[in-house]
């Protein structure tokens, strides 16, 4: 009784203490589970619950927010896979475009050998480009066919597509290639190509000595004023002059006009050939005639 009367003369520390009865109350009664339980209980029940859900927000959010911080580095290593995982598959992308272009080159060459072996009896060496000059005024291209796969001097060079050149220089194991668009009637190192039409039994013939830049065509001079060379007519090597075999297709007519003095006609010749980015060509090797080996 001395320490309750003691106590309670200290009235701060009796009022905590009942706080804390009163609280310890509301919390039974809180968890009761009863049926039916009074107006006052679920009135306290609902007060306690609403101060509850004030300390539980601020109290998850924060415990988010330190979970959130806690994923950072994880977050920073996935993004460092997802963007490896990514250039890796761009790569891989640009891989396989290569080979499907290269696989498709590959086929259209193979077809184009085909033809040739029912056409004429030449055989048709596939040699890769390995760099072509970067010089407008010194059109060559090297590749990797040499001496060494008996590759010569002045042999013709060709696409699926048509006439692209000659070789100019051979060394052991690679050859340098005059392109057609280097012909220059100024120039000591060009060869001139003797041509004539395909498929037609006129002697159609001409020369083409010269490759304008400026348009892309290459012209065909020393053309009979009675020769019957028409627009669309395909051009084809003639075999004469000793450089370039008979039947390799040049190019169509675009155009022709009288030539110089009136005598003769020029034309104007669109190749077949593209020459911007060479990725494989064919060394044309010509069968020597009967008692030449």
């Amino acid at each position: 009784m001395f320490i309750l009367f003691k106590l309670l003369g200290n009235k701060r520390l009796f009022i905590l203490l009942f706080s804390l009865i009163i609280f310890i109350g509301i919390m039974g009664i809180t968890y009761l589970k009863r049926e039916n339980p009074t107006w006052p209980e679920k009135f306290l029940n609902d007060s306690v619950s609403w101060v509850q859900g004030l300390f539980y927000k601020p109290a998850s959010s924060i415990s988010s927010f330190f979970e959130d911080l806690g994923k950072i580095d994880e977050l920073y290593e996935e993004n460092k896979v997802l963007k490896q995982t990514l250039a890796f598959y761009a790569r891989d992308v640009a891989r396989l475009n290569a080979l499907e272009d290269e696989n498709k080159r590959l086929k259209e060459n193979l077809a184009f050998t085909e033809r040739q072996k029912s056409r004429d009896n030449y055989t048709y060496r596939i040699a890769r480009v390995v760099a072509d000059s970067p010089d407008v005024y010194n059109a060559t291209i090297k590749i990797d066919l040499g001496e060494k796969d008996g590759i010569e001097v002045d042999m013709a060079v060709v696409t699926v597509d048509g006439l692209v050149g000659r070789i100019e220089r051979v060394t052991p194991f690679y050859s340098h290639v005059q392109l057609i668009t280097e012909l220059n009637n100024t120039s000591t190192r060009y060869k001139a190509i003797a041509a004539t039409v395909e498929g037609k039994e006129s002697d159609s013939f001409g020369t083409i000595e010269n490759y304008d830049m400026s348009d892309g065509l290459l012209y065909m001079t020393k053309i009979k004023q009675s020769d019957p060379i028409q627009d669309g007519d395909v051009v084809v090597t003639s075999g004469l002059g000793g450089v370039f075999p008979e039947g390799l297709r040049i190019g169509t007519v675009k155009s022709s006009d009288v030539g110089e003095f009136g005598l003769t006609r020029t034309a104007k010749i669109e190749p077949f050939a593209d020459f911007n980015h060479l990725k494989e060509v064919f060394v044309v090797e010509v069968p020597p005639l009967e008692g030449e080996e």
